[in-house]
């Protein structure tokens, strides 16, 4: 009987503390991480104040739609040297555009882009690396189209 008693006790001293020590170590781990990847990944887009973001919310999908219904393809890269191209399926196009970083971690970068080739149209300066949201305001023939597009 003293046997049992006494392993109880040893099991509900040390043993007791190394499990909430490792039981709390886990629980840090985990929020650790979990905020790491929610920094990491966040892409949305800081704003001053959400109510007012909010409540222009309807306007801008009414102006999505409105976009949508001119027909332009757009397809937005990078090439090797970190400049902005987008292949559009029109050709003439006026086209500026102002790179953002997705948590204003950096200067935004206002950009002018030319066409190289019909219907592709590069910057006229590369973008550091990281993770960017580019706004375009695209004009041609008496139509506007304004793009909200992410590259890394």
């Amino acid at each position: 009987m003293t046997d049992i008693r006494k392993s109880t006790r040893a099991f509900t001293g040390w043993h007791m503390t190394a499990i909430l020590v490792a039981f709390f170590a886990v629980i840090v781990a985990v929020n650790m991480l979990m905020a790491t990847i929610a920094v990491r990944s966040f892409g949305g887009r800081v704003v001053e104040n959400s109510y007012v973001a909010s409540q222009k919310f309807n306007g801008w999908l009414a102006q999505a739609k409105a976009q949508e219904r001119l027909g332009w393809r757009d397809e937005v890269t990078l090439n090797p040297a970190r400049h902005v191209q987008m292949k559009l399926n029109v050709t003439g196009a006026e086209m500026t555009a102002l790179a953002q970083h997705p948590l204003g971690r950096a200067s935004d970068i206002s950009l002018h882009l030319h066409e190289a080739e019909p219907g592709l149209y590069v910057s006229d300066r590369p973008l550091p690396v990281g993770r960017w949201q580019v706004r375009f305001d695209i004009r041609h023939n008496g139509g506007e189209e304004h793009l909200l597009r992410e590259v890394k």
